[in-house]
């Protein structure tokens, strides 16, 4: 599991021109699933991910979570994380995670992280158009397989 996460002023994803999720202050991640993905990461990712301190305290330090400063959750279903490019010029996708299976994972980590704060999606599969406002810019990622 790949999770790129941004920290944001606000984010929104769009299909065919209508907004499907919308956030304020708070993170955007995208999030990419591999074959060989195990459901115990996903408990694992959605607590790293809320707790993490990437946001400024009074003092100008990142010591906040997304849990301290009350915001928002953007998930975004992303399988070209999975991409391999060490070969030629075009990605590889064979470590992608099949369609179904990675659907499934997604919605069952969206559900984790609805238990911690508020979440907004984009939809799986679709062609979507992402706006992310960076605030910092921080981005971070996070890989399952040297995380856990």
């Amino acid at each position: 599991m790949k999770v790129v996460i941004q920290r944001v002023n606000e984010g929104k994803v769009t299909v065919n021109g209508k907004i499907t999720g919308a956030i304020k202050k708070g993170i955007v991640a995208l999030i990419g699933f591999e074959k060989g993905d195990l459901p115990s990461f996903l408990e694992k990712m959605a607590d790293k991910i809320v707790n993490l301190r990437i946001f400024e305290d009074e003092n100008g330090k990142m010591n906040l979570s997304l849990k301290d400063i009350k915001g928002e959750l953007l998930l975004v279903p992303n399988f070209t994380l999975a991409a391999d490019c060490k070969k030629g010029r075009r990605p590889s996708f064979q470590s992608s995670e099949s369609p179904e299976k990675a659907k499934e994972m997604f919605e069952t980590f969206v559900k984790i992280c609805e238990k911690e704060v508020p979440v907004k999606t984009g939809v799986f599969g679709a062609d979507m158009k992402v706006y992310i406002l960076n605030d910092g810019p921080v981005t971070l990622i996070l890989n399952s397989k040297e995380l856990f």
